[in-house]
Order: C-alpha cells, then sequence, then structure tokens
C-alpha cells in the first residue's frame, strides 16, 4: 500500500457495535468509529441487511437513470431538511467540491460573475486542490501550491472578520457549524444566525458543510437546526453511509443551476450505497434516537467535564457526540499510542491536535461504554 499515512503493526478483522477486534483477537473500545464514519457501530444489522438485501436485486445502472433507494432516501432527505434537490456522491471532498462548483455556477448566472466563497482559518472541506484551497488547515496552502483561488479567510465566531473578507466578487460564506479537525470548536449560535442575516442582506449564499456534524451527530439531524436557521446548500458526508462511501449535496431549488454535463460520478447515487444510507437515516429519524443521542452527548460531556475539574485541566467542549477534552499540555498523541497500546483492552481515541483529545463514538454508544472508555482513559493517563 502506498504510504499516506503512519500506521500501526496490526490489522483490524473484525467489529461489532463499539468494538474492533485484531488479527490476535485483542478487542478495542473505539471511539474513533472511522472519524464519526460509523455512526451506528460497526457492522450494525441496519446495514448488513441492506447490503444483503441490495445486492440481490442491483447494484449500479449508471447515475444516468433514477434507481428506487436514491429516489427514497432523496425524499427523506428534503423530508427533514429545508433542502428540495439532493446529489449524491462518494466522499464529503466531492460533495464539497460541488458545492463549490454549484455556488460558482449560480454567482455567473446571478451575481455577475461573482465567484470568491468565504471560508475560514482553521475549517477543514477535504483533500481535493479546491477543497483543500478552501480549508483554513495549516501549511496547506503550500503543500500542492499553486492553490485554487477565491478563497478568502474569516475566523470563526467574528463576524467582522467575514464582514471584511466580502467584495464585488463574493458569491458565498461556507463554514462547518462544528470544526472537527481545528479541535471540535463550535460556532456560536448567535455568529450563526447573524451571519445568516448577513448573507441575506448582501444576497449571498450560505453553505453549510455538514460532513462531520450531520446525521444525527450533534444531537439534531443537522447541525444548522440547533441555531434555528436555513443555509441555501448543505454537504453530507461520513455518517450518512454508516461505514460504506456516501456524500450528498443538497440545495434549495433557486440555487440549483447545473445543467446537463456540469456534475457527475461514475458511481454517485447507485442503490448499493443509497440503499444503505436510506436504513441509516431511518434509523436516526425513528422515534426517540436523536433524543438519545442529545441525552448521551450531555453524559459524555460531563463526564468529560468531571475528569478535568479532578485534574485541574481546561475542560471540553463539543455538541452532541462530537467532543474534545482539552488537556493541559501536548500530550495528546501519546495518549493516543498509550489507549492502542493498552492491554487486554485497547482504546481508539483521536488526537486532531496536541493539546486535545476528540471523541467521535457511535450515536447508540451506551453509557457503559462511556463510563468503560472514561476508565480506560484515567487508566493510560494515570501510567505517564
Amino acid at each position: 500500500m502506498m504510504f499516506v499515512t503512519p500506521r500501526p503493526e496490526l490489522i483490524f478483522e473484525s467489529g461489532e457495535g463499539a468494538w474492533l477486534f485484531d488479527h490476535t483477537g485483542k478487542r478495542y473500545l473505539d471511539f474513533v468509529q472511522g472519524w464519526a464514519v460509523n455512526c451506528l457501530g460497526h457492522c450494525p444489522p441496519e446495514i448488513r441487511q441492506a447490503l444483503a438485501r441490495q445486492s440481490e436485486w442491483l447494484l449500479n445502472p449508471s447515475p444516468a437513470f433514477y434507481n428506487g433507494p436514491a429516489l427514497k432516501l432523496a425524499e427523506l432527505l428534503t423530508r427533514h431538511s429545508c433542502f428540495d434537490r439532493v446529489f449524491f456522491a462518494n466522499t464529503g471532498a466531492e460533495a464539497n467540491e460541488g458545492a463549490i462548483k454549484l455556488a460558482r455556477k449560480w454567482g455567473r448566472q446571478h451575481k455577475g460573475g461573482a465567484y470568491e466563497i468565504v471560508t475560514f482559518r482553521d475549517g477543514f472541506h477535504g483533500r481535493t486542490l479546491a477543497t483543500m484551497s478552501a480549508s483554513g488547515k495549516p501549511g496547506w496552502d503550500t503543500l500542492f501550491a499553486p492553490q485554487v483561488p477565491g478563497f478568502p479567510k474569516a475566523r470563526l465566531n467574528d463576524l467582522d472578520s467575514v464582514r471584511a473578507a466580502i467584495n464585488e466578487r463574493t458569491v458565498a460564506v461556507m463554514l462547518e457549524p462544528v470544526q472537527g479537525e481545528a479541535g471540535v470548536v463550535p460556532a456560536e449560535i448567535e455568529f450563526l444566525r447573524e451571519l445568516r442575516a448577513l448573507t441575506e442582506e448582501r444576497g449571498l449564499l450560505l453553505i453549510a458543510d455538514e460532513v462531520q456534524t450531520g446525521v444525527g451527530r450533534t444531537g439534531k439531524l443537522f447541525a444548522y437546526q440547533h441555531a434555528g436557521i436555513e443555509p441555501d446548500i448543505m454537504t453530507l458526508g461520513k455518517g450518512i453511509g454508516g461505514g460504506v462511501p456516501l456524500s450528498a449535496l443538497l440545495a434549495r431549488e433557486t440555487v440549483c443551476c447545473f445543467e446537463a454535463g456540469d456534475q457527475g460520478g461514475t458511481y454517485n447515487g447507485n442503490p448499493l450505497m443509497t440503499a444503505v444510507g436510506l436504513a441509516v437515516v431511518q434509523k436516526i429519524v425513528s422515534p426517540g434516537f436523536l433524543e438519545n443521542v442529545a441525552a448521551t452527548g450531555a453524559y459524555l460531556s460531563q463526564r468529560l467535564r468531571d475528569l478535568a475539574e479532578r485534574r485541574g485541566w481546561p475542560g471540553e467542549r463539543g455538541l452532541g457526540l462530537l467532543r474534545a477534552l482539552i488537556l493541559p499540555d501536548e500530550r495528546g498523541p501519546a495518549l493516543v499510542k498509550a489507549g492502542l497500546e493498552l492491554a487486554p483492552t485497547g482504546l481508539l481515541i483521536n488526537s486532531p491536535r496536541p493539546n486535545l483529545l476528540r471523541f467521535m463514538p457511535a450515536l447508540n454508544v451506551s453509557r457503559e461504554e462511556i463510563d468503560l472508555m472514561l476508565e480506560l482513559l484515567e487508566g493510560i493517563i494515570g501510567q505517564e
């Protein structure tokens, strides 16, 4: 395999719920879940059954034709959101690339060729050239230079910095409701409301990148719903497929300006993947599910705050079941390594910044599993 990241000398062979098992039989409590991908845990029955059923009927007739699962999933998503149209893709970066293209096409038609999209420092939108340029991750401006132009950067929760970045070339503002890779930094509710008002006042589109926050992760189906606003465009990924490659670009009817040939993709909206997405979203909108996510997220938040208070650490932050424990120093990577090596039961956690740990468990994680995670975490902290 081509080197893109250092990998530990183990092979994961199976998974169930909150647990992963490697080639030696060792088990790991997984609070990363594929970076918030496995929203129902590893190998849930809903996904196994959807894959088995659909694999007997139809895999991919090509995106040039309608198929039943894609139509049903599109209807479900629009019924539970403020959007009118859906384009399915395979990755969050691909959905964000589509959002950028859609906004620029709209700007050409309605804003005199405006093409710039204001994005945010420390934001993360994917690994294509355009989405890397849209991201505000330090160092990415030179990694594969030259960048794709047209993405001035503002500061999250600073409306004046957004105003300063807007000019006659601006067509949209794009942001994550919670900046995940930046260390789980939520956009403030009032900031989101004021940002929506500002974009409407200036005739700009508002794009919500909900690749990490969407599909129940924050305790609501979509994170923008916490602020009571309605974006013009939204992107989904990660959790919508529950572990399989699926993403979506959603937009209001007035923004949908793609013409034949503008957008496409060989595997986009294929029935095998959209059948899984349909099963996932049906589960998440079922009675009581999101209320339980909110309650479990509050429990995880309280347990992390308790740990921080006992040790005199800065605290925790996040929304729903996307949370971060802020550390007093840069021990994050060492704790991740210690959790992986812990025996007889390993612990999988994530440190997107060296001074914090990020937790992205399955949305149906139990309080008992949260308690066990904290017990294992306290153990590796005590080993230092």
